[in-house]
C-alpha cells in the first residue's frame, strides 16, 4: 500500500514539475530575444535614428516596472505580437529588460 501511494506521489509530482520544464523556453530572455530584440537589439540600446527607444537609457532606468508594462503592452508602434502577450510574460520581459539596465 506504501508503495502505491509514493508512485501516485512521485507521479502527481512529476506531472506538475513538467509544464514548468516547457515554460522554460518563456523566460524573460527568450521572450525578449524573440519579441523584442529584432527593434531595440539584443542589448536594448535601440535605434535612435529609427526613433527607437533605448530600454537601457537613463529615462528607461526610471521608469517604474508599471511603465515598462505599459510601454510594452501599449506602444502604437508594437506590433500585435508583443501587444497582446499575457501579463505574465510581459513581466518576464520587464524584468529582463532590468537585468540589461545593470
Amino acid at each position: 500500500m506504501k508503495t502505491k501511494f509514493w508512485m501516485l506521489a512521485i507521479a502527481a509530482a512529476w506531472f506538475a514539475a513538467v509544464p514548468n520544464f516547457a515554460r522554460g523556453a518563456d523566460d524573460g530572455a527568450s521572450l525578449y530575444k524573440a519579441k523584442c530584440a529584432v527593434c531595440h537589439g539584443a542589448d536594448a540600446a535601440g535605434k535612435p535614428a529609427a526613433k527607437i527607444p533605448s530600454l537601457v537609457s537613463d529615462d528607461a532606468k526610471k521608469m517604474s516596472d508599471d511603465d515598462l508594462v505599459k510601454a510594452v503592452t501599449e506602444k502604437a508602434r508594437h506590433p500585435a505580437g508583443v501587444k497582446n502577450l499575457p501579463p505574465d510574460q510581459v513581466k518576464m520581459i520587464v524584468s529582463y529588460i532590468r537585468t540589461l539596465q545593470k
